[in-house]
């Protein structure tokens, strides 16, 4: 969406800011392309205008909250596992191809991560650590895989387990290769998600792994959840699949980086 004529030539960036606010306190959440058209300028403007340190708005799973209490909109499972599956598909073939026989990799929950599951390559033994029932229930099918499932606390917003115990049993496993999921990942305020229990348990694996790789879609650039769990700088790569405006690759220059779009 380009700036329109009928945008406000002399209105400040604080100014949308407050418009915004008094929109997201009317209706509790504001979709990102009625925010830009409330404001008559680009997404990416008004992405621009939230990603300052003194902003009282986020980007939440492309809608506009209160960063206070991000509560408008909530993350589930099934509300993910039919969105840009696509974009999704491209970033985990990509990130499969780097896994050697005989690795033994960590894969992170979500609706991506059960992509990467799929796209594992057929027969190649391989020792897979999980924490997830959508990841666990195609792993668990492949004949020369070893699974080292985590357990704990059942969380069904994203089908995954949490505990002390299973941290504690993480952290005694070599792993080779950690695949990490993000629902947000921007350029200042690095990756987040949108559940809490899943913060101890990335940031653990990213601790110990040999080499860490987020894998996400086009969609979660410049997006910020409600919990952080890593600066980009502690990824070894960032695969990113789908179309990436020029103007969103700048902000992500001189990071190990890698686009794929094309045709699945």
């Amino acid at each position: 969406m380009a700036e329109t004529s009928n945008a406000r030539p002399n209105e400040t960036r604080v100014q949308r800011l407050q418009r915004l606010r008094r929109a997201v306190e009317s209706s509790g959440a504001l979709h990102l392309k009625d925010a830009a058209e409330l404001l008559k300028v680009s997404e990416m403007t008004v992405r621009r205008d939230l990603a300052g340190p003194e902003a009282v708005l986020v980007l939440l799973g492309g809608y506009v909250v209160n960063a206070a209490s991000p509560t408008g909109i909530k993350y589930t499972f099934e509300q993910e596992i039919d969105q840009h599956t696509q974009d999704k598909r491209l970033a985990c073939r990509s990130a499969a191809a780097s896994i050697k026989e005989g690795d033994t990799i960590f894969i992170d929950c979500g609706t991506t991560m059960q992509s990467l599951a799929d796209c594992l390559p057929e027969d190649m033994p391989l020792s897979v650590i999980c924490y997830s029932l959508n990841v666990a229930s195609i792993v668990t099918r492949r004949p020369a895989t070893q699974v080292m499932m985590m357990g704990g606390l059942y969380h069904p917003s994203s089908q995954s387990f949490s505990s002390d115990d299973g941290l504690s049993y993480l952290r005694r496993l070599g792993v080779n290769k950690a695949f990490i999921s993000a629902g947000g990942l921007h350029w200042t305020r690095g990756a987040s998600c949108s559940n809490f229990h899943e913060v101890a348990i990335k940031q653990a694996v990213i601790a110990t792994a040999m080499e860490s790789i987020l894998v996400v879609d086009a969609s979660k650039l410049g997006s910020l959840k409600p919990a952080f769990f890593s600066d980009v700088s502690s990824f070894s790569r960032v695969i990113v699949g789908g179309a990436v405006p020029s103007e969103m690759r700048k902000h992500l220059r001189g990071l190990p980086v890698e686009y794929v779009s094309g045709a699945t």
